[in-house]
């Protein structure tokens, strides 16, 4: 049985390409997703034409909704550690923040979890007016695995990083644009276009120029990998833990992992899933 690609790619020209991000009816992030994701990641890495990338979505509703947590643990646990000796799902946000191109996310709908991992980790992200971002994952008695608590900090501050990674609430679009959490807001009508435009300005600039001004940025912002490692340690020691099992049946009965239900409104229920 061949596997569904979840990323398809568009290359525009040889320094732009735009990435539509498509798994299921609300876009779970899946351990094919981690495999696919990484063979994306070395793809943009070797392209030395590249200058830009974004990264968009299928799903009107969800951008990239969270991981999926009804995914098989231990085909998880079983991958291989890649090169830079960290778990896949670790070193492909690491390396994605890394990459030598300016990468862009286009959020419409959701990206909770891991999904607002995956934005985290590209340079910029632009919103449209329903975009919702959040990390639930405390709510779920979970630490989360991405790094979050690496980059928020850097790029919010430390009181506004522990109110997204404690309170474990939705955050929607005009409030994370408010925190940083997003660059801006753009018109739904508007979006694709404004983001279409400003990756053609960027594609079209001297390509030296542009890495190099994105590598001195990344040098200061960028956290270490070691970061990655511990905090997706922390995330596979807390995860699934019996005296959580209560909180996540909760969320699966009220339709979590589903377009309708919970998921429309996942920040509230979370604090009412104990």
């Amino acid at each position: 049985m061949s596997t569904h690609e979840q990323f398809a790619v568009q290359e525009i020209s040889p320094s732009y390409w735009k990435v539509t991000f498509s798994n299921g009816e609300i876009n779970l992030i899946d351990p094919d997703t981690i495999e696919q994701l990484a063979e994306l990641v070395t793809r943009i890495e070797q392209s030395t034409d590249l200058t830009v990338v974004v990264f968009r979505s299928a799903n009107p509703d969800f951008f990239m909704a969270h991981w999926d947590m009804l995914a098989d643990r231990s085909r998880v646990a079983a991958m291989q550690p890649a090169p830079s000796g960290l778990h896949p799902f670790a070193d492909n946000l690491y390396r994605l923040g890394k990459v030598p191109a300016v990468t862009i996310s286009e959020i419409n709908g959701r990206a909770r979890g891991a999904g607002s991992e995956f934005v985290l980790a590209t340079d910029i992200r632009f919103a449209g007016p329903g975009a919702i971002l959040g990390q639930f994952e405390v709510g779920v008695g979970s630490v989360p695995g991405g790094n979050p608590s690496g980059r928020l900090p850097r790029l919010l501050g430390r009181g506004r990083a522990l109110e997204i990674l404690l309170g474990a609430d939705d955050f929607p679009a005009d409030l994370a644009a408010a925190y940083g959490y997003v660059n801006r807001v753009v018109p739904e009508h508007e979006l694709e276009q404004f983001v279409d435009a400003f990756a053609r300005r960027i594609a079209g600039f001297d390509k030296a120029a542009v890495r190099e001004t994105k590598a001195l940025v990344d040098a200061v912002t960028q956290p270490p990998v070691e970061e990655f490692g511990t905090a997706l340690a922390a995330f596979f020691r807390t995860s699934g833990r019996p005296e959580n099992a209560h909180r996540v049946k909760r969320l699966l009965d009220g339709g979590l992992q589903r377009p309708d239900g919970v998921e429309r409104d996942l920040g509230r229920h979370v604090a009412h899933s104990s």
